[in-house]
């Protein structure tokens, strides 16, 4: 295990989602017992916390490393409280979480999937911030898929927004010139997705697809094909997050879009097996022509050498969406530093820490406010990317994980038996995530 405070960048991130797993049943009604301490303690620390040289613990997971070093060197670095960063390989997360929750022993600062956080909210791993969060001025301001994934029934608020990081589609623009396609001009739709990658995969390069998708892993599919499902209008889950419904016609379509790609020959090799690990590569290996992507991985790309083109992922007949998806952070129940901790809330919302920390890192901010910024304006990529983020959208269900993340999960073999195998089991498959989704 990795257990440092960082003073260094370099990092590359792998963007995946986390995937399943952990029992945590009894958390909630047991807790730590300190919920009435740790709101006296944040009453009394006023609006900015309490900044004395207390050293923090943090934890976040490997795909965000880069964003989480450059906010807690940048804090380190004007503040006396010290954060200790631990970095934890995707993989374990859930359960190093699921032990140090079970024993009191949770860092200070926990941050999690925000399709993961419904349920450690659930289960009470996080303070309630409520007072806090509706003590802020700019409030209204902050991104509202990190607040509703910390969120529990009762309108307590738990979590506020760490990284940002949204799907967006991608393309090769060098591939594009090769391929007689407009090198400024990706897919608006889903035909022209399906054109423009069997026009690169009509190349015949050798190694070079038209697309390349995560075939074998969940929360890649939920990160890039639910955008297609909201821009065209349908909605991927009930209201209460416990009805699936990804078996409407614009997600046929989609499944019918892959299955089509895969019968021409213009899916990447690989693509069946991909759990997620080495879903960015190709693309940044330039072998890819088009695909739905990470947005924190673009600039991995752009380092790579590739010229990329950015834009929001297409409907079935047009419109564009994203999914908000990335990490929020919030302070655990047996932090016994609240009122330090919430210091590095308040400063990390601020919006001189947005703007100078966040944005100038390229990054997409927690302010929708600042989304149009200085250095996104010099930043054409950035820029794209911070308009796509203001429809950004993040699904919420207690057990989402189980449901479509999860190595194995019912969205798995949804994926698999309509993009692969081209079954017809489409609305059983979504009958079996209901049923994973209401237990």
């Amino acid at each position: 295990m990795i257990n440092r405070t960082f003073r260094s960048r370099g990092f590359r991130p792998v963007a995946t989602l986390a995937v399943a797993g952990l029992a945590l049943a009894g958390l909630a009604a047991c807790g730590s017992g300190s919920d009435g301490d740790a709101g006296a303690a944040l009453e009394s620390a006023g609006p900015d916390g309490v900044d004395d040289g207390t050293t923090l613990t943090m934890w976040t997971r490997a795909p965000l490393e880069r964003q989480a070093t450059t906010l807690v060197e940048a804090y380190n670095a004007s503040h006396e409280n010290q954060v200790e960063l631990e970095i934890i390989p995707n993989d374990d997360m859930e359960g190093k979480v699921g032990g140090a929750a079970t024993n009191d022993e949770l860092p200070d600062l926990l941050a999690g999937d925000v399709v993961r956080l419904p349920y450690w909210v659930a289960n009470g791993l996080f303070t309630d911030l409520t007072e806090q969060i509706d003590g802020l001025e700019f409030k209204d301001d902050i991104t509202r898929g990190h607040l509703d994934a910390g969120t529990d029934p009762d309108g307590a608020m738990h979590t506020l927004p760490f990284v940002e990081d949204i799907s967006v589609l991608v393309w090769n623009k060098d591939l594009y010139r090769e391929a007689g396609l407009d090198p400024e001009a990706g897919p608006t739709n889903l035909a022209e997705l399906q054109e423009q990658a069997e026009a690169v995969a009509a190349l015949g390069k050798p190694g070079v697809s038209g697309t390349y998708y995560g075939g074998n892993c969940g929360g890649c599919g939920v990160f890039t094909w639910f955008p297609t499902m909201w821009a065209s209008g349908d909605e991927v889950l009930s209201e209460d997050g416990k009805t699936a419904q990804v078996a409407s016609d614009s997600a046929k379509a989609l499944y019918e879009m892959y299955y089509e790609l895969n019968q021409a020959g213009a899916v990447g090799a690989g693509s069946k097996e991909e759990t997620g690990a080495t879903w960015t590569a190709p693309f940044s290996n330039g072998q890819v022509g088009v695909m739905p992507y990470p947005n924190t991985a673009v600039y991995a790309a752009v380092e790579a050498g590739i010229d990329v083109g950015v834009t929001g992922i297409p409907g079935v007949d047009g419109g564009q969406s994203t999914f908000l998806g990335g990490d929020a952070l919030g302070i655990s129940k047996d932090s016994d530093s609240v009122a330090q901790a919430w210091n590095f809330l308040s400063w990390m919302m601020s919006e001189e820490t947005q703007l100078e920390v966040i944005a100038k890192n390229g990054e997409v901010p927690g302010r929708n406010s600042l989304l149009d910024n200085v250095y996104a304006q010099e930043d054409p990529l950035a820029l794209t990317m911070n308009q796509i983020a203001e429809s950004g959208r993040t699904p919420v269900a207690e057990f989402f994980s189980e449901a479509f993340n999860a190595s194995g999960s019912p969205w798995v073999t949804l994926m698999r038996n309509a993009t692969f195998e081209g079954t017809d089991t489409v609305e059983a498959d979504n009958d079996a995530i209901t049923e994973v989704l209401g237990q």
